[in-house]
């Protein structure tokens, strides 16, 4: 696990937005202060309707209406709308407005490019660049609506702003809602989320009742570059996990053949062979990392997908390790920074340390992994519609 997880953290931690890199730290995640003492005591303060749930001890509100990034373009506020109150539209709604936004977009460059060698040529320059940053906020509002919407067929909603939820120094999550979080994952994707877990908050599945609950001390910084990291991770694995289901897809194929492979593929031929698919948010279903994964010919040796991973070259690992646009990155910035950061002034208050415990910890990671695989999911629809930029 050790192994397989510093090859990855590495490339990750490179990755990282530079908003939430820590310069005193740059070669990995520094270890968490532990005070196994008694927890202090929660309460359940009340229950709404099945969009609101309120966070114990804390106040912190969760709910659809309640995340930490707002929709600044119209075509956000309008998925917004959608999402709160006819979300059997949604998916309709997303796609009128990915066709909208990509003609918008190429209307803007066609009459740019028609007038190059006119008088008009800067005025129509000014108009694409002007239009190209619209675009560019609303794109990347419809692909945060999506992901949002992943979280909601599950039944969870995002944590919203530290600010909100800190009470005293102390976070709390509850409930975790931690089955409907691991519950997107296979299980040998799963297995490897409980060894990122045991790597970067010292969780271990054989830990007692009280001492998940035992008062934990972070500083707010570094819960940020955890959450940021563990964002790439589950982006990581979804990357990954598709990768080895096409291989050993390929390896069935061709196994009476006689071909066989030796290192993973390139990505060139795994695109030819459908990693590309064309399903809405899941990949032709919501555990889109375990389809088909047991269906190998008889006599071949199913390869693990920790084996498959520790395989790979530093330069496909660096490939897997971050986004492949610039606007799931700047998505994963904004949406790290608007969590953690200060309500107003959008800064990470960098010497505060708050008083949470494991399992709040645990409950933090898993949905920042399930927002990158989600992420992942999201960034190859919409760039079936609307061109995204290479990152």
């Amino acid at each position: 696990m050790d192994c397989c997880f510093s090859r990855y953290n590495l490339f990750a931690l490179q990755s990282l937005p530079s908003a939430v890199k820590s310069p005193s730290s740059p070669r990995g995640l520094p270890g968490i202060v532990l005070a196994h003492k008694h927890p202090i005591p929660t309460r359940r303060v009340g229950f709404g309707c099945r969009r609101t749930v309120i966070a114990a001890a804390s106040g912190c509100e969760f709910s659809g209406l309640n995340t930490p990034l707002e929709p600044k373009s119209p075509a956000g506020r309008l998925l917004s709308g959608v999402l709160q109150n006819d979300v059997e539209l949604f998916r309709d709604a997303v796609d009128k407005q990915l066709e909208g936004l990509a003609s918008d977009r190429d209307d803007a460059i066609g009459r740019m490019n028609l007038s190059l060698d006119s008088d008009e040529a800067f005025l129509h320059r000014r108009i694409a660049e002007l239009r190209g940053r619209e675009c560019q906020v609303a794109i990347e509002d419809v692909m945060y609506m999506m992901v949002l919407h992943k979280f909601d067929e599950i039944g969870v909603h995002l944590v919203p702003r530290l600010s909100t939820c800190v009470y005293n120094g102390r976070l709390e999550i509850w409930p975790s809602r931690d089955w409907q979080l691991e519950s997107i994952h296979s299980f040998e994707v799963l297995e490897m989320i409980r060894e990122h877990l045991t790597a970067v908050i010292g969780w271990r599945s054989d830990s007692r009742v009280t001492d998940n609950w035992a008062k934990t001390q972070i500083p707010r910084l570094h819960l940020c570059r955890v959450y940021a990291a563990s964002i790439l991770y589950g982006y990581f694995l979804k990357s990954a996990s598709l990768r080895h289901h096409l291989e050993l897809n390929l390896a069935e194929a061709n196994y009476d053949l006689g071909i066989t492979y030796s290192n993973p593929l390139p990505l060139p031929e795994l695109w030819a062979c459908g990693l590309k698919d064309n399903a809405f948010g899941y990949i032709n279903s919501t555990r889109s990392t375990s389809v088909g994964q047991e269906s190998c010919s008889q006599g071949m040796k199913r390869e693990e997908l920790r084996g498959y991973v520790m395989r790979f070259d530093p330069e496909t690992l660096r490939m897997c390790a971050k986004p492949k646009t610039m606007e799931a990155a700047s998505l994963l910035e904004k949406h790290s920074c608007a969590l953690f950061g200060d309500e107003k002034t959008g800064l990470i208050e960098t010497d505060e340390v708050i008083r949470t415990s494991l399992l709040s910890l645990k409950r933090m990671v898993l949905e920042a992994v399930a927002f990158g695989s989600f992420l992942w999911d999201t960034e190859e629809y919409v760039d079936t519609v609307y061109k995204l930029t290479e990152n």
